[in-house]
Parts: structure tokens; sequence; C-alpha cells
């Protein structure tokens, strides 16, 4: 069973289909990025999936179940990391974690343990008694994804996890989400090419709500006859590749 498969998904903003029968899938335990300037769709795209807008035509299946009709059975199994760091700045590392924990209804018990289990997986037992205000812009970044994934989400989308981040924090983000291949389903959205390339087992590629492109890096690059998957990338859209899928 797929993770996410759309099925001619559609929505409009007035005169404007800002995604256009869309159709393609994601595999469970898949690393999926989304690419795409703006505008693309991919922002529209990610709130159909979760709930947050309604399609106005076609349908998506999530883990069996479809977003026009299932909707609470598929809420509890996905979480998203939202662009914006999202924590308390007075609360410590681990008060953030047992808070979020709780708001999500998980036992005081589990809570503590799962909080246990994110300050290992994110590099942050050292940093647990400190107040977030005082971490740096990339431990913060990790603790608001080690939040979102208290849940142990099946899919967990996350939005430019690395915005604003310097390069040295960027990598090391990168190796805390590398672990979590197989895990759980993932979708990127991200403008930074390098990070799709090194972290994705495949890249959706949309312009004007449609599908330019589809596959891994190394298929990109070798069907625009470019050298780098920045030039793949542009050269998709320019219009100077076809649609692969």
């Amino acid at each position: 069973m797929h993770a996410i498969e759309l099925k001619q998904l559609t929505k409009h903003y007035k005169e404007t289909a800002a995604v256009d029968r869309l159709e393609f899938s994601i595999e469970k335990g898949e690393f999926f990025a989304l690419l795409g300037e703006n505008g693309a769709g991919k922002t529209t795209l990610i709130r159909m999936l979760c709930g947050l807008l309604s399609p106005d035509e076609g349908d998506a299946s999530v883990l069996g179940h479809s977003i026009l009709t299932d909707l609470d059975k598929i809420k509890p199994k996905m979480n998203m990391s939202p662009q914006e760091t999202a924590i308390a700045p007075n609360l410590t590392v681990r008060e953030n974690l047992e808070f979020i924990a709780g708001v999500y209804g998980i036992p005081k018990k589990e809570g503590k343990k799962r909080t246990d289990e994110m300050l290992e997986l994110f590099q942050l037992k050292e940093k647990e008694r400190e107040k977030t205000k005082t971490l740096s812009g990339g431990m913060q970044r990790r603790l608001s994804i080690a939040m979102g994934m208290i849940t142990k989400p099946d899919i967990y989308f996350l939005d430019e996890p690395t915005l604003g981040l310097d390069v040295r924090s960027r990598r090391e983000l990168w190796k805390n989400l590398e672990s979590l291949k197989g895990d759980m389903t993932i979708i990127l959205t991200t403008h930074y090419l390098e990070e799709a390339e090194a972290l994705a087992d495949r890249i959706c590629i949309l312009e004007n709500g449609t599908l330019k492109a589809l596959g891994t890096a190394e298929d990109l690059k070798k069907q625009t006859h470019s050298a780098t998957f920045e030039d793949a990338f542009l050269a998709i859209c320019d219009g100077e590749a076809g649609l692969y899928a």
C-alpha cells in the first residue's frame, strides 16, 4: 500500500489552478522531496493532504484513507514541522518536549520515555535543562522537529527545515534527518536543491500546480543531460525537459 496516492487532485483560487490534476504516489518509508519555485503549488498540496484545505476535484489516499471522507482516521497518523521554529522560549528543552507530549494526550510516563528518545535522536541531551531561548538556531530547529515527531507519526511533513541556518547547522540537521529514513514517510519541502539531493529518495518538481518531473536526483540529471542537479532543476523549470514519472 502506498503511503500517499494522488488521484487527479485539483485546487483553484478563483481562476487559477494552484494544484492541477496531480497524480503520483509516495511509498511507505520514503523520504520524498517537493521542489518548485514560489507559487508552484507545494503549500497548497500539503494543506490538502493535512486536511486544512478541501480539493475542488479529485482525491488523495493517505495510508489507505480518502482525504474527502476519512480525515478523522488520517490526522492522528501524521504531523508537521512548520517553517517557523515552534518552541516555548522560556521552557527548557525537556519541558518543551514533555509539554507537547501532554498536549497530544500521551500519558506522562510514556511522554517522558519519548522525550528521552527525542533528546538522544536529535543530540539535545546535554542541553535538556537549558531554556530554549539560549539555544543556537540550529538546536532550536532540531527541537522543533523533535516536538513534531514525539507523536511517532506515520507521515511527517518537513517545511523548509533548515531555512536560515548556517552551513554547519544545516549539515548537522541533515545527519539527524538521514537517521529517520525508513522509519516513517517524510515529505520535505525546501528551496535548497543540495538538501533535496542529499536527503531524498525521490524528488518531485512542481510548476504552476502541475507535475514537471519525478525521480531520483541521478535520474533527473541523466534525463536532462545535466552535470549537476541544479542544472537539471533549471532545465526542467525552463521547459527544456519533459515530464518524468
